[in-house]
């Protein structure tokens, strides 16, 4: 075993547990020059899933800073981080970026903790980089599971250059050199790792906010756009969501002229909040270029070009080489238009390199459950014209009279009500149909969620648009929906909440408030669930 005293290279663990600074990025390339291995970790995190990354990753230091602002709040980070240095002794060096300054009082233990600027005096303006096998380990980054513990995802230092940057941002997505990329995202989830690769690999910049696109004001999103001239704007569809509840006057305030291309991930897009993007931002002018993957795949499974013609929500076909295709549950093919689960025949240059020292795991995770091909675990459908559409999740499948339904096809009648911004439909045990609908929604502003005629007047939407069996049991109103931090909402969690379930793996929640919030307004509220996140 290394003594701690030695210093950090080939093959070492380094945490990063920083919002968003440009240290943030400097580290990032440093630890990756040096051969060690970097693990992004979520700002927002608690002590306990500190604690299990850093344990099961065995990293040997760790870079922070004292503390960043939330909602015009000092958060310490440090402070967090100390509680799990307690229970993680491998742990023998951390680097501290003064950020808050006096505004947080910042423990520092001798021999272990360092200040960032006081190292940096000392080091030379220049050092070698470290020369690495292409398939080498450079990020380990941690997807959380359904149940269970998180899963440690491995990037090499080819993989993520070969496949998201190289492959489907600048091929497919049409990135350039003379482009000002902002995509405002955690480094704990991988548009962290986009941020710092995509610019830095072609020569464009990057716009770097640290904080909320709507704090202190509602226009802050749409003014950093404007006042920053970015060019290659990168969003989730939740975000758009909770931008659009300000209303079209807001973004409309602002000149975006600048922007020549927009860029969606992390989730499904329902119709409505794609349309106002399309309409008010891109001017109804501008290609969304919608993308999607995952951290286990270090890229995209489908992606869109400025060449080929969208839908709202569609994607233009799959990634290259990467052998997609849409199968039942047993492995056969699917008809086009049916929906079915996304699987890939042959293992991609993106994939992670099995998960942290669990082989076993990985396989039963992804290569087993239909045999010969890797399931992604997205619902997939390919229209008449060859667009294909993300369902959501397939283990969010409701399945009602034999029909199996995502969950994406029933929220987008809600939203197109115009009364609710947010919605998360789950399908709940039904000794008749096999499953029935329950309906989570977030109002939009100004509509009353105690008229009862407002349950009515979405229930009747889902009649409309989907057929009597799909009348939902339930129609539940909550100022929230509990979502991760790269803003997926958690459908599961919300099952789990209604049916008096399991929660599993929280560790993931950016909002755990929003859990005690469904049980309240559900009528049964129970001893908080233990997220392991800090306050936001």
């Amino acid at each position: 075993r290394r003594h701690p005293d030695a210093r950090m290279g080939r093959g070492d663990v380094v945490g990063l547990y920083m919002p968003n600074l440009p240290e943030t990025y400097i580290a990032f390339f440093a630890v990756l020059k040096i051969g060690a291995i970097l693990m992004p970790l979520f700002s927002g995190f608690g002590p306990q899933p500190l604690i299990t990354r850093l344990k099961d990753g065995g990293a040997r230091a760790v870079i922070t800073a004292d503390g960043t602002w939330r909602r015009g709040n000092a958060a310490p980070l440090k402070a967090v981080l100390d509680e799990a240095l307690a229970a993680t002794p491998a742990v023998a060096h951390v680097l501290v970026v003064r950020r808050m300054g006096d505004r947080l009082t910042t423990p520092m233990q001798a021999g272990r903790d360092h200040w960032w600027h006081e190292r940096m005096a000392s080091q030379p303006a220049r050092r070698a980089t470290e020369e690495m096998d292409a398939s080498a380990p450079a990020i380990l980054l941690y997807t959380s599971g359904t149940t269970g513990r998180p899963k440690g995802c491995v990037w090499t230092h080819v993989s993520f250059l070969g496949s998201m940057v190289t492959r489907d941002m600048h091929i497919c997505c049409d990135f350039r050199a003379s482009d000002r990329y902002f995509f405002l995202s955690d480094m704990g989830w991988m548009v962290g790792a986009m941020c710092a690769c995509i610019p830095s690999y072609f020569g464009g910049s990057l716009l770097l906010a640290e904080g909320t696109p709507d704090y202190p004001d509602s226009g802050r999103f749409w003014r950093l756009v404007q006042n920053h001239r970015v060019t290659y704007l990168g969003v989730a569809p939740t975000l758009i969501r909770g931008l659009m509840r300000y209303g079209e006057e807001e973004v409309e305030r602002y000149d975006l002229s600048s922007l020549r291309l927009l860029s969606s991930g992390g989730e499904a897009w329902t119709d409505a909040p794609w349309r106002w993007f399309f309409r008010h931002v891109g001017k109804g002018r501008l290609p969304i270029l919608n993308i999607a993957g995952g951290t286990e795949v270090g890229g995209c499974n489908l992606v869109s070009t400025v060449h080929h013609p969208q839908r709202p929500s569609s994607f233009s076909g799959p990634a290259l080489g990467v052998g997609l295709a849409i199968v039942d549950e047993s492995g056969r093919p699917t008809p086009e238009g049916t929906v079915g689960e996304l699987v890939l025949r042959h293992a991609n240059i993106g994939m992670t390199r099995s998960l942290w020292q669990d082989d076993a795991r990985y396989l039963e995770s992804y290569w087993n459950m239909i045999p010969g091909v890797w399931v992604h675990g997205d619902f997939v459908r390919r229209d008449p014209d060859g667009l294909y559409y993300i369902l959501g999740r397939s283990d969010d499948t409701i399945k009602v009279s034999g029909k199996r339904t995502g969950p994406t096809e029933i929220e987008n009648l809600l939203t197109a009500t115009g009364a609710v911004s947010e919605v998360a439909v789950i399908g709940v045990p039904d000794p008749v149909k096999g499953a029935t609908i329950v309906c989570v929604c977030v109002p939009m502003p100004g509509v009353d969620a105690s008229d009862a005629a407002l349950a009515q007047r979405l229930s009747q939407a889902i009649v409309d648009g989907m057929g009597a069996s799909y009348r939902p049991s339930d129609v539940v109103f909550v100022d929230e929906l509990p979502k991760t931090r790269n803003l997926k909402v958690m459908r599961r969690v919300v099952r789990a909440v209604y049916a008096g379930g399991d929660l599993g793996d929280l560790s993931a929640l950016v909002n755990p408030h929003a859990v005690e919030d469904l049980r309240q307004r559900l009528g049964n509220p129970t001893r908080p669930a233990s997220t392991g996140a800090s306050a936001q």
